[in-house]
């Protein structure tokens, strides 16, 4: 779950980050009024949505009036900010934050997220941020220095300041940038965060660290049981199709390839996935249909895939046990395909408890599939199929 902005700083500010103290706008009068309450010189205006790389997609503008901050802000509501991060749709921007702008000696760029090699929190440093921060560090990865934490997160204040100090801080300005630091980690696992990013934090003239931009991502299967974070209108990143996927009770995830999969487990799925890409197929997606899933709720998955028109074929590999049987599945494909009008190919397997039942349905309803008898098989048909767009 993706927290914007201003939701970022609220709850790392309550914890005691310093933060420039700006405020939203869903309309142009009033972010001029809020620029008019700033006592500052100039604010900055910035677009709320889910997704970064605003700054350079003029997602991020500076004012020098109240008046100005109000043409800005009109400008930006009701638009569609396309970055780096959103795709080509872009988002809808229908709030601002508006905020003083405040005068930097010097940037960095901080972040805790969890090191996947060693699977401990880790917080990361960089001389320097901003707009162009991803940019460089992936033409000098070297610039990005790494910190490995205790498994729960923990570190000494004097242990991050001797790992800040390497950016060229030192005095009041170092202890306070790792002050800061520390309250980060400490968000990070008391949030159970994926991400927690400061881009940048600046110094002051008067040596103080300030978070000028934040950026929080929430395991989405922790907001329940964290109430904490409650208050907070959490901004769902995922995509629609996933998001279908996950009221249904499917675990899902959109690729960009063009063969759609239809798995139950998710050792089999990724076992499904490797095949593909081994015979040079590319996959649409990622599933796993829960235990617990009936057949009206995977064949609204089914459907959603067999009207995507990227896709040119749907590779059923499914083994039936459990409580997941293989007639279940042959089920919710005849309902999708009655309740759509693009018959996409399937390529089928399936083996286990139910198997024969389930090949039944599949004959009896007509349905438009080739069967196999090994999962090696049907992935080399399936890639075939795709290679020669017999869906579109």
């Amino acid at each position: 779950m993706y927290l914007l902005e201003h939701q970022a700083k609220e709850l790392i500010a309550e914890r005691g980050v310093s933060v420039p103290g700006g405020r939203l706008a869903d309309t142009p009068g009033k972010a001029e009024d809020i620029a008019k309450s700033l006592s500052s010189e100039k604010f900055v205006i910035k677009s709320q949505i889910a997704a970064g790389g605003r700054g350079l997609a003029g997602g991020v503008k500076f004012a020098s009036t109240p008046r100005e901050a109000r043409n800005l802000a009109a400008e930006m509501l009701g638009s569609r900010l396309v970055t780096s991060q959103t795709g080509p749709e872009g988002e809808l921007v229908d709030q601002v934050f508006v905020e003083p702008a405040l005068l930097a000696e010097r940037e960095l760029y901080i972040a805790v997220v969890v090191d996947q090699r060693s699977a401990r929190p880790t917080l990361l440093a960089a001389r320097s941020g901003g707009n162009q921060f991803e940019k460089s560090a992936r033409e000098n990865p070297d610039m990005v220095k790494t910190l490995t934490l205790d498994s729960d997160g923990g570190a000494s204040a004097s242990e991050i300041e001797r790992f800040l100090s390497q950016f060229g801080i030192g005095g009041e300005a170092c202890e306070d940038a790792a002050r800061q630091a520390r309250i980060c980690i400490g968000a990070f696992r008391d949030y159970e965060a994926l991400l927690i990013e400061i881009n940048p934090l600046i110094i002051t003239p008067d040596q103080r660290a300030v978070a000028v931009d934040a950026k929080i991502i929430i395991d989405a299967n922790a907001v329940p049981r964290n109430p904490l974070l409650d208050r907070l209108d959490l901004v769902d990143s995922m995509k629609p199709e996933e998001r279908l996927a996950r009221d249904n009770d499917v675990n899902f995830l959109m690729l960009d390839g063009n063969i759609g999969v239809v798995v139950n487990g998710a050792g089999l799925g990724l076992a499904t996935h490797d095949m593909i890409i081994d015979h040079g197929g590319k996959p649409a997606n990622f599933m796993d249909i829960r235990t617990t899933t009936g057949s009206f709720q995977i064949a609204k998955v089914v459907q959603m895939l067999i009207e995507r028109r990227n896709i040119d074929v749907l590779l059923v590999n499914i083994h039936g046990g459990g409580m997941t049987v293989c007639d279940t599945v042959a089920e919710a494909l005849n309902f999708a395909y009655s309740r759509s009008s693009r018959k996409l190919p399937i390529i089928y397997r399936a083996a286990g408890q139910n198997a024969s039942w389930a090949r039944s349905i599949m004959k009896d309803r007509a349905l438009p599939f080739e069967e196999f008898d090994s999962m090696l098989a049907a992935v080399a048909r399936a890639v075939e199929v795709a290679r020669g767009g017999i869906g579109k």
